[in-house]
This record gives structure tokens, C-alpha cells and sequence, in this order.
């Protein structure tokens, strides 16, 4: 062949090389879109990271979120991985509760560390959701945030826990407190929460919910500071053991948190209130440690929206035994251990459905008409889960340092959010 063929015809073949790679880096690297439905993923690997508070200012600590999530992936390896992908669970980013590092660790995971999937997202902030949103992460928590309701790619492994206009409100707590006392009907509650939005929300919401059920509202304000917990309770006190028409409603239904429920339960017994004493957090083994917190919360009956661990089945024998394994030892199980577990859970569910081919397009379409049945948080079904919740949970009640099931775990139709 000629010199100045041979050249041409090199030439010819370099220029159709560097279309090719331009071609390929188009639908691997260059285009963020593309790039986006395969960061993360390997021929044998899948990388998932976490954003959970593990320290924060008050010293409550959701570290053991962290714990149920690589347990879940353990045994997920251990049975194979992902037809044939290995998780690669990076462990969580801690937020320390605070929004800007909550950002932070989402940009993190997400840029430095080329993440799949977010889970866990555990935090009472969640202001990284619009950029996980807008980058097509997929992000799977516990969804007691608005974040959790409506994003696409966004799943709460209970479902949407937050009513939003359009949704419905879960009848978990009512229905189960319906057991508890024989019946709604001629019952009273009176329902206390924070002065914040949430706990504004709070009201609103359960206040439906539990009329709705049949009992009468007789008191229903976020009244009590959130920025520290009250010295003294008689305020508040005095207001609700009057309200109904004088006298002490049937149950109290605290939607606060752990220091504030024992600071008011324990002025409330102080009277010698005989009613019934109901929060949504209180199931933690580890705050049987101490006597006087066993005493503030002896006989409370607490809202799980989850199997509880003392209603033994095949589902929860296997989480005792994934916990176990990932911890080394035999440790105590509490919910932030689960909300690991089962935001693993469902990102595996989702992703083993979407098959070999994993890519975010692949994984939103598995989720689209995904569904099943008898989990620990029971029936799920997406995308219906991003706009409401299962509808299941159970209730606890501490009952002489131990807890005991008071309502079995049980799924009820929800009621639309108004």
C-alpha cells in the first residue's frame, strides 16, 4: 500500500477510534444523565452508602442504624449478593443532626464515592433530599419526613408516614388504642405536642385520625417549647386533667419525644391519673437501663410501625439472628437497628427485581407496580408507599421493666388526609 494511503487510511481509523470513545463516554461518563444510571455499579459490585445521626448535641445517638443496615447486606452477600453483584456498603455518613452536614454527607456519598443507593437516611433532618432528588439517587429511610412523600426516587421503607394533600393518614394508633381500651366510643384523649412544625402537623393529624376512629378530641395543642424541656409540668397538666368536661380524659397521647414523655407522664402519675398513657418512641431496650426513666415510663403503650420484637415470627427470628451476626455478639434489638434493616430491605427488594441490568432507569421501573407481602413492616407496594403509609404497626406496653405486645402487629385501611 502507498505511504499516503496508509497514512489516510491510519488517519481514517484514529478519527473513527475518537468517535467511538466520544460515543462511549456519552453513555458511561460524559452526559450527567447517563453517568448517573451507572454510578456506583460494576460487573460485581453495587456500592451503597449511609447518612444516619450517630452523634448529636443532646447525646441521643441513632448509631445502631448503621448496625441493621450492614446486617441486612451481610446476609444478602452471604446468599450471593445481587444476581451476582456483591454489596459494597460503605457504612454512614454522620449528620450530627445538622441540616448543612446532612447536605454534606449527601454530596459525599454521591460525588467523592460515586454511590448507587443512599440506605439508611436516618436523621430528623433531611436537607440533602433535593439534591439526591435531582441527582436520581435512590434513598431509602424511615419516612416521618415530608422528604420521604412525593420525591421519585425517595422511598420510606413503611411508606409515606407524613400526610400530604391528595394522601391518607394511617389508623395504626387509634385502632390499636381502640383494643387497649374496649373501644372507642364515649373514650376522650387529649393530645400534647411540640410548639414547631412538626408538632403543629402532629395535631392536626392525629387529631383526624382519632376522630375519625370514634373518640372525642378533648384537647389537641402543640403547646409544650421545643427548644428545652419544662421544670414544671403543672401547666400543661392542670389544662389536660380537666379537659373533658372537667374532668381526665381516657388516654393521654403524647407526640413528643423521650425526654419530654418522661418529664410528662411523670407529673401526670404524680396527680394520680389511672388513664392511659400513649407516645410514638419510647420502644428502646436501652431506656430500661436506668430505674427512674423504667418508672416515668411503666405502663405507657408505645406506637411501633413495625413487627414488634417480642411478637415472635420467622422474619423476626432472622433479624435477631443478622443483628447478632453483624454485631459479633448478642446485643439488645431497638427500632434504629430495624430502620437500617428494613431501609436495606427494601432497596434489595427493588433492585433484585429490577435484575442483572441495574441501572437507576432499570431500578425506578422495578419499583413502579412493586409489591409484597408478610414483611416486618408488613404488605409494601410502591408508589404508593411515596404517598402513604402500609397502614400497619402494633402497640407496646412497658410493663414491670419488660415490654409486652398490646395490640398485635396488624395493617389497617388508612383515611384520607383533609
Amino acid at each position: 500500500m502507498p505511504r499516503k494511503t496508509r497514512a489516510f487510511a491510519a488517519a481514517t481509523a484514529a478519527t473513527a477510534l475518537l468517535l467511538t470513545a466520544a460515543c462511549n463516554s456519552a453513555s458511561t461518563g460524559g452526559a450527567s444523565k447517563d453517568a448517573d444510571s451507572v454510578r456506583g455499579v460494576t460487573d460485581t459490585r453495587i456500592k451503597v452508602g449511609g447518612i444516619v445521626s450517630m452523634t448529636t448535641a443532646s447525646g441521643y445517638s441513632k448509631k445502631d442504624t448503621d448496625l441493621g443496615a450492614k446486617a441486612r447486606f451481610d446476609r444478602a452477600n452471604a446468599e450471593g449478593g445481587l444476581h451476582g453483584r456483591r454489596i459494597d456498603y460503605l457504612g454512614a455518613e454522620d449528620d450530627g443532626q445538622d441540616p448543612s452536614r446532612n447536605l454534606a454527607a449527601a454530596r459525599k456519598l454521591v460525588q467523592q464515592d460515586k454511590v448507587f443507593a443512599i440506605a439508611p437516611m436516618s436523621s430528623t433532618t433531611f436537607s440533602g433530599a433535593d439534591f439526591l432528588q435531582k441527582q436520581r439517587v435512590p434513598t431509602f429511610g424511615w419516612g416521618t419526613l415530608p422528604s420521604f412523600c412525593g420525591p421519585s426516587y425517595i422511598y420510606g421503607f413503611g411508606g409515606c408516614m407524613v400526610p400530604t394533600p391528595g394522601g391518607t393518614i394511617s389508623q395504626t394508633w387509634p385502632e390499636g388504642l381502640e383494643q387497649v381500651m374496649g373501644g372507642a366510643k364515649g373514650r376522650s384523649v387529649a393530645i400534647l405536642a411540640n410548639d414547631s412544625d412538626a408538632g403543629k402537623f402532629g395535631i392536626r393529624t392525629y387529631r383526624q385520625s382519632f376522630e375519625s376512629a370514634g373518640f372525642t378530641v378533648t384537647y389537641a395543642k402543640p403547646s409544650v417549647s421545643a427548644a428545652s424541656v419544662p421544670s414544671d409540668w403543672s401547666a400543661y397538666t392542670k389544662e389536660i386533667l380537666r379537659s373533658d368536661g372537667g374532668r381526665a380524659p381516657d388516654a393521654i397521647v403524647s407526640v413528643m419525644q423521650t425526654p419530654y414523655n418522661i418529664g410528662l407522664f411523670t407529673a401526670v402519675k404524680r396527680t394520680g391519673y389511672r388513664g392511659v398513657l400513649t407516645d410514638p418512641t419510647d420502644y428502646d431496650p436501652g431506656l430500661l437501663a436506668k430505674s427512674a426513666t423504667r418508672k416515668a415510663l411503666d405502663g405507657v403503650h408505645v406506637l411501633t410501625s413495625f413487627q414488634p420484637f417480642e411478637q415472635r415470627s420467622a422474619a423476626m427470628t432472622r433479624f435477631g439472628k443478622d443483628i447478632r451476626k453483624a454485631a459479633g455478639k448478642d446485643v439488645p434489638l431497638n427500632m434504629h437497628m430495624m430502620t437500617g434493616y428494613m431501609s436495606a430491605d427494601l432497596f434489595l427488594a427493588i433492585a433484585g427485581k429490577a435484575g442483572k441490568d441495574l441501572t437507576v432507569s432499570s431500578f425506578q421501573k422495578a419499583a413502579d407496580g412493586f409489591a409484597d407481602t408478610g414483611t416486618l413492616v408488613g404488605d409494601r407496594a410502591e408508589r404508593k408507599g411515596q404517598k402513604e403509609s402500609f397502614g400497619c404497626g402494633a402497640l407496646v406496653q412497658l410493663k414491670g421493666g419488660e415490654y409486652v405486645v398490646s395490640a398485635p402487629f396488624t395493617c389497617y385501611p388508612p383515611i384520607p388526609f383533609t
